[in-house]
Order: C-alpha cells, then sequence, then structure tokens
C-alpha cells in the first residue's frame, strides 16, 4: 500500500539507486544488426541526474541489461562508474554494495523501479518510487507513485522533489560548466 505521506521521507534522502529500462526509458529496446540495444533517453533526465552530481549525491545504476552505452550514458552524467550494476539478477546485493561503498543506511537511499525484479529493493530503500507506468505489484510496494511515466522525466521527478525539500535545487552556473 503506498505511503501518501512520501514527502515526509524526502528529507532523510541523501542517495538515488535506479533502474534502467522502464525507469529512464519507456521501456521500448531497438536492437541492432550486431546485438547492441538501443534507448531512447529524456533529456530532462539527464539533467536532473546532473544536478545530483553537482550536489554531491551519489547514484547508482543496477539493471538487468548490459550494454556499453549504459555505462557511456550514465558516466557522462556524472554517475561514477563503480555505480554502475548491469547484469544484476538479485538487485539486492548490488544496492548493498553501493550503500556500503558510500556510508550510506538504505534508509538514506531511494529506489526507483517499474518491474517485479525490482520489488525487494524496493522494500528496503527509504524510499520506494515508481513511474506512471509500473507493473501494478512495484505500485502496491511503491511510497511514490509519480505521475510521469517512465523515461518520460520521471527520474526528474524524483530527483527534483527531494533536491527541493533539502534545499539543493539550484543550478551553480560555474560548478554545471567545470563538471559538464
Amino acid at each position: 500500500m503506498p505511503n501518501y505521506n512520501y514527502k515526509i521521507r524526502l528529507q532523510n534522502i541523501r542517495a538515488f539507486a535506479f533502474d534502467v529500462d522502464g525507469v529512464f526509458t519507456d521501456g521500448s529496446i531497438l536492437s541492432t544488426p550486431d546485438g547492441d540495444l538501443l534507448r531512447v533517453f529524456d533529456s530532462k533526465d539527464g539533467f536532473a541526474l546532473r544536478m545530483c552530481a553537482m550536489k554531491g549525491y551519489p547514484v547508482a545504476i543496477i539493471t538487468g541489461g548490459a550494454s556499453q552505452s549504459i555505462v557511456h550514458r550514465f558516466m557522462g552524467l556524472g554517475v561514477d562508474e563503480k555505480n554502475i550494476y548491469q547484469k544484476s539478477r538479485d538487485k539486492v546485493p548490488d544496492f548493498m554494495d553501493f550503500c556500503s561503498r558510500h556510508g550510506l543506511k538504505p534508509e538514506e537511499v531511494a529506489f526507483a523501479g517499474d518491474d517485479i525484479p525490482d520489488i525487494p529493493v524496493l522494500r528496503i530503500a527509504g524510499l520506494a518510487a515508481a513511474p506512471a507506468d509500473a507493473v501494478p505489484e512495484v505500485k502496491d510496494v511503491s511510497d511514490f507513485v509519480s505521475i510521469r511515466p517512465g523515461g518520460k522525466a520521471f527520474a526528474r521527478d524524483l530527483i527534483e522533489q527531494v533536491l527541493k525539500v533539502r534545499g539543493d535545487w539550484h543550478l551553480d552556473t560555474d560548478v554545471f560548466a567545470r563538471l559538464f
């Protein structure tokens, strides 16, 4: 059952972890003849990740997918390569590794997922978030269900809410120019 007082939890969030397909994308994947998988990402989500990097919020990518394009995309947005977990079949150990390496408690991390493999992490995260088009089972265990679908600024919605509550949603153009 969703927790409709999720805004209270936003204050305690110090980091973010995300699935990729269905969260940063609409779930569509194109396969090239050489076997690479192509995804479309929303630039608003990308800017929000850059805001996390500028403000010092650690970000993890925990996905069952595997592609060098995933690494390239998220590193270009300020995500540390060590925080990109691919081929993650049981996401809890990767989530806990991320928390441990950054000195975080699970309750200090927001996790965003959209499908059944994400449920175990959603249950232990400090804020369980889902896009509007997540499967019903994920919505049932999420504290926050966005009005935005996956791949259409859902991650931006989540990040912006947290950073605004914590007083960190403002752009320092000097830092932006230096980092990106």
